[in-house]
């Protein structure tokens, strides 16, 4: 059985959250604070962390950030405010998605159930994006991207990057030149529809950007084509 972990202190809507996952088959666990929460999350395993943005104490925020350091654990955070800061701040930090309250119960079971699967296809090291590349080794003048080991190099220095930022890189890397929506990254990496959320792709390219910066060079990997969304640099030696 599947374990999730709600972390939110609003009774009404963990027992919401609880009450459908449950029907779903699922084992869940409830805390309603930010440190309980960050700690559970650490020391025991789970499939799913729902997570909510405002907390006593601890907030989501800072509890996202902190298991992120330790754990790839998909997360969703669920705030009640619109502002698309918070959603990006969230995201920025690793989450995997966010739903704004009040939210389809229908949906969010949905979304859970895709994240899950999703991760575990990335932890057979099987992801959707690989599924479709042939060729295990891609290179990009100094990049190299191992997909056999999902080791990105450049220079023969690993480069660190989550399992989004590797799939996006990846989808990017072996179609170098065509030119992908945002849209289109997000159904193709997260395996989700995209429904018009799609601020999670540009903190993603931001991030991967920062750690893929080639030293010395003036070539920008990912480039952007504005008003249709991103292209990997076709690499000419």
């Amino acid at each position: 059985m599947k374990r999730i972990l709600i972390i939110e202190d609003d009774a009404s809507i963990a027992e919401l959250e609880r009450d459908y996952l449950e029907i779903e088959g699922f084992d869940i666990q409830w805390v309603d604070n930010g440190q309980t929460g960050l700690h559970k999350a650490l020391d025991e395993e789970f499939s799913l962390i729902l997570l909510d943005v405002m907390l006593p104490g601890l907030d989501g925020f800072a509890v996202c950030r902190a298991i992120r350091k330790e754990k790839e654990t998909p997360i969703m955070m669920v705030t009640a405010k619109r502002e698309d800061i918070d959603k990006i701040r969230g995201l920025g930090l690793g989450a995997d998605d966010y739903m704004i309250k009040p939210f389809n119960p229908a949906e969010m079971v949905a979304r859970v159930k895709a994240h899950i699967q999703r991760y575990e296809r990335v932890s057979r090291a099987a992801s959707p994006v690989e599924d479709k590349v042939k060729s295990t080794i891609i290179t990009a003048g100094p990049m190299v991207i191992d997909q056999d080991s999902r080791i990105v190099t450049i220079d023969d220095v690993v480069i660190a990057l989550t399992p989004r930022e590797y799939d996006i890189l990846l989808l990017l890397a072996s179609n170098a030149g065509r030119v992908f929506t945002k849209e289109e990254i997000f159904e193709r990496v997260w395996g989700l529809d995209a429904m018009g959320e799609t601020s999670t792709i540009m903190v993603h390219i931001k991030r991967l950007r920062e750690k893929i910066e080639l030293p010395n060079r003036d070539v920008q990997l990912v480039e952007t084509v504005w008003g249709v969304g991103y292209r990997f640099h076709k690499w000419v030696d």
